[in-house]
């Protein structure tokens, strides 16, 4: 591989997004030999971002300045990031590191996958080392199944462990996004006895004509806010361990609607078409929470009005 110096005079990269995603709807359809399982899903990319900076360094060091307790550094998946393009590429360059959270952590928003995917972009570009999309999503599957469609950069149908992805379009939509008083280790949700594994499989054109046949219906005047296809197969799991997360879901639907669980949770959200109809139903979580003498009785920590994105927002990087 010919190595590349960075642009002339670019020697840091600040406030890098690194965006949350939604799983539209997630099947577990079989599992691998090796303990993995087999899934179908749709991501999408939401306006919910933590934030990048990089330095560069030029003696070939990795060092992050954000820590998090009970995280060692070498286990930060953003130093895994960058010691895997360092390892491959071949460059003698380094990285001073720092990024700031927004996305909660173990609420199924993919939040470290992103971070480590947007390091990937970054670095790549500033070290010049000139490494292809497809390459970058190469390094990016031993980081976690989550990563590659990070850096494959459009919303997409997902199979295999999640790493097989065709690009699906979009229409626009706003969700409501709401983090129980729980979070959710990914782990332990999948090695449950309890999960169901067999979902059938289905094609791609079995979601993109459902999508296409409620587009029509919401032209006509039905907002059809709720209107999502399939499931989540780890829902039913998560709900039974974690009562919070539950409790939440019955909050929201108490106010007329059905929420849905994304990844292995803890978060869940509600479908809009317009971001106006997402903050004012944002408005009534809040006010009925406020009815409450202590909030808590909801199970909601925190909620956020996120506008589905089109493509990541470092796609054309």
């Amino acid at each position: 591989m010919v190595l590349q110096a960075p642009a002339p005079g670019v020697t840091a990269l600040y406030d890098v997004p690194a965006p949350a995603k939604l799983n539209l709807f997630l099947h577990v359809v079989g599992r691998r030999p090796d303990g993995y399982h087999l899934l179908q899903t749709v991501f999408r990319f939401i306006g919910l971002y933590d934030y990048l900076d990089f330095d560069l360094r030029t003696d070939g060091r990795i060092v992050c300045e954000t820590t998090f307790p009970g995280i060692a550094p070498e286990d930060d998946l953003v130093v895994k990031a960058a010691m895997a393009l360092q390892k491959a590429s071949g460059t003698s360059f380094g990285a001073q590191i720092s990024y700031r959270k927004n996305i909660p952590s173990g609420g199924g928003l993919g939040g470290g996958s992103s971070d480590a995917a947007s390091t990937l972009i970054a670095l790549n570009r500033l070290w010049g080392t000139g490494l292809t999309r497809h390459q970058l999503m190469q390094l990016a599957l031993p980081l976690g199944a989550d990563v590659p469609v990070f850096i494959f950069g459009q919303p997409a149908f997902a199979e295999g462990i999640g790493e097989v992805l065709s690009p699906v379009p979009m229409p626009d939509r706003a969700y409501v996004v709401v983090q129980p008083t729980q979070s959710v280790p990914t782990a332990g949700i999948f090695s449950s006895p309890d999960l169901t594994r067999n979902t059938d499989y289905v094609k791609i054109t079995v979601f993109t004509d459902w999508q296409e046949s409620v587009e029509q219906k919401k032209k006509v005047g039905s907002n059809a806010n709720n209107a999502l296809f399939g499931r989540n197969d780890l829902q039913p799991v998560v709900f039974g361990k974690y009562p919070a997360v539950q409790n939440a879901s019955r909050f929201i639907e108490s106010l007329g609607v059905t929420p849905r669980m994304t990844g292995s949770g803890a978060c869940l959200f509600v479908e809009f078409v317009t971001l106006s109809q997402a903050e004012a139903f944002q408005e009534k979580i809040v006010g009925k929470i406020a009815c409450y003498e202590n909030g808590s009785t909801a199970a909601v920590s925190s909620t956020w009005v996120c506008p589905g994105l089109a493509n990541h927002p470092l796609y054309n990087w």
